[in-house]
């Protein structure tokens, strides 16, 4: 048996008040914890009762980065093409119709895909692409 499980992963962020506002009080995560400050602030969060979290980052942090690289990350960014999100949830249109009603920027309102998933997605203050997928 495979004890490999998902712990955290990194989104980046572009303004970490905007984003803690997003993944707390729009999609009800828990912050788990929260570190640095300014620009140069990391917050952990995640579904409450799931171990796994995500770290919200600043965009390029590492310093071995070059400032065309950062400059790329930014456009692929403003694009919402460069981090992906998949949450899920039991009932995508009544979580569709409370993220909406929070104000979330709406990608693709809920559809059945062809592959067999019912599904939409969204954009974090960051321009992140958070996709929602219905399980049951």
């Amino acid at each position: 048996m495979n004890s490999i499980t998902i712990h955290h992963t990194f989104l980046p962020h572009t303004d970490p008040d905007e984003s803690l506002a997003f993944y707390r009080d729009i999609l009800g995560f828990e912050v788990r914890n929260d570190v640095g400050g300014g620009a140069m602030r990391w917050i952990t969060v995640g579904p409450p009762g799931s171990g796994t979290s995500v770290v919200l980052t600043p965009p390029a942090a590492d310093p071995g980065i070059t400032e065309d690289e950062r400059r790329t990350i930014a456009e692929m960014m403003a694009k919402g093409t460069y981090a992906t999100l998949v949450l899920a949830t039991p009932d995508i249109d009544d979580a569709f119709d409370r993220i909406q009603a929070a104000g979330a920027e709406v990608v693709q309102e809920p559809v059945d895909q062809p592959y067999g998933i019912r599904d939409c997605a969204f954009r974090d203050p960051a321009g992140n692409h958070i996709r929602l997928n219905e399980v049951r």
